[in-house]
Parts: structure tokens; C-alpha cells; sequence
């Protein structure tokens, strides 16, 4: 199962702290490694990972982590929307992949919920506790699903909604397909599925996930491993 991540934009709202989102420490590790360590533990086999802002730092990193297959390649214009990184990655890999960014904190558990999913074009792993202590709800995707776990809507804007985007999905070539038919964002490619009834909700409430977009969610990330490190640390 090959696992596509985006990692192409200017990482501008955590600039302040960090030149290189995805090579932004946390708790002492990349945070683009613990996302390809995170995938890996959940079942993901190979990687192609999508560069753009600061790609020969990213990619020199990347070269230095043996123990995955990792393929780099270079979207044409990382000011674009998300999308088209997708479109970038997607055009190397044949089949199914698994689909996040790399600054999506989670549990190996989603990722092996998504390989074991039943077949479908699209499959977006959704969080229906709306009130997380981990979720930004303010900047969170927002996802409205309907019977079956159907996905009826998906945008920041959404005044309805029952579900928030963990930025974790299994894709096929549906999605690229949908992206090209015009808006460049995956948001867009993903209502566009949605609309013809082929995007479906995978529950994953109860799993721990993060987005690191800013300051504010990089201090919960470096919380939450101190807190781990300590659960598991020996007592004195």
C-alpha cells in the first residue's frame, strides 16, 4: 500500500517557529518522519511524497531515512492549491494509495481502518467528536455525512456538519480525476465525488489525530508525545 504525502506548501502560519514545515522537530523527530513512522506502523509499504517549498532540504532528509522505500518528486508550482501537489503524486503511483499531508499527527490504527475498508473511490477517515480536545474546530475541514456514512458535504465554511476531516484518506484514480475537472483543491475534487455518490465517511472517533498548522497546534503535538513519553516511562 503505497502512502502519498503532500509536502509542497510554504508552511506560512508556522513560519515564525519553523523555515521547513515538515522538517519541524517535534519532540525531537521530523515531523514529516513521525507521519511516514505513523503510516508504516499502520501498514503503508512505500511512500511517494510530493515537494515543493524547501524540496532539496526535504528530499536530502528524506534520503536519510533507509529503513522505507520513499520516493520524492517535485510539484511544478507549490502556490497552487493542494490539489495539485495530489495530481503530482498520484501521476507515480498505479492503484489505490493512501492519502495525507505531512503535518497530520495520528494513530497507526486509522491507517490500518483504512486499508481494511471496504472497496470505494474515496474513503476520508472522520472524527465525529466535535468537541476534541486536539481540534482547532475553528480551522478544521468540516465534513456533513449522510445514510451509510455517505459523504453529502465537505469545506472549512460548513455551517451543517456531523464530522471533522482527520486529513487521512484511501484514494483511487477517482480522485485525480475529480481534481482535474477543474478548482485545483482537494476539498473541491472531494465534493465533486461526494456529489456523485462515490466519497464515504470511515469512522475513526476515539483515535487520536492532529493537525501541527501553526504555534498553537505544535505545542499540543509536543503535549501529547511528553505526555506518551511519560505514560510509558518507568517509575523512579
Amino acid at each position: 500500500m503505497n502512502c502519498l504525502i503532500i509536502a509542497a506548501g510554504h508552511g506560512s502560519r508556522l513560519r515564525e517557529v519553523s523555515p521547513c514545515k515538515p522538517l519541524t522537530p517535534v519532540a525531537g523527530t521530523a515531523l514529516i518522519e513521525r507521519v511516514i513512522r505513523a503510516a508504516a506502523a499502520g501498514g503503508a509499504t512505500a511512500f511517494t511524497v510530493v515537494t515543493g517549498h524547501e524540496a532539496e532540504r526535504v528530499e536530502g532528509f528524506l534520503a536519510g531515512l533507509p529503513e522505507w522505500p520513499i520516493r520524492a518528486v517535485r510539484t511544478a508550482d507549490w502556490s497552487l492549491p493542494n490539489g495539485h501537489s495530489v495530481l503530482t503524486g498520484a501521476e507515480a503511483i498505479d492503484g489505490d494509495y493512501l492519502l495525507t499531508m505531512s503535518d497530520h499527527l495520528f494513530d497507526p490504527a486509522i491507517v490500518r481502518r483504512l486499508i481494511a475498508a471496504p472497496p470505494a473511490p474515496l474513503t476520508l477517515a472522520v472524527d465525529r467528536d466535535l468537541a476534541a480536545p486536539l481540534l482547532d474546530i475553528h480551522d478544521a475541514t468540516k465534513v456533513e455525512t449522510g445514510a451509510g456514512g455517505a459523504i453529502v458535504r465537505i469545506g472549512k465554511l460548513l455551517e451543517r456538519y456531523d464530522a471533522i476531516d482527520t486529513g487521512l484518506f484511501r484514494a483511487t484514480p477517482a480522485l485525480a480525476e475529480a481534481i482535474r475537472r477543474g478548482g485545483g483543491s482537494l476539498s473541491e475534487g472531494v465534493q465533486r465525488l461526494a456529489d456523485a455518490g462515490k466519497a464515504r465517511a470511515l469512522d475513526v472517533t476515539g483515535l487520536r489525530w492532529l493537525d501541527v498548522d501553526d504555534p498553537a497546534g505544535l505545542a499540543k503535538a509536543e503535549a501529547m508525545f511528553a505526555q506518551a513519553t511519560a505514560a510509558t516511562s518507568p517509575p523512579a
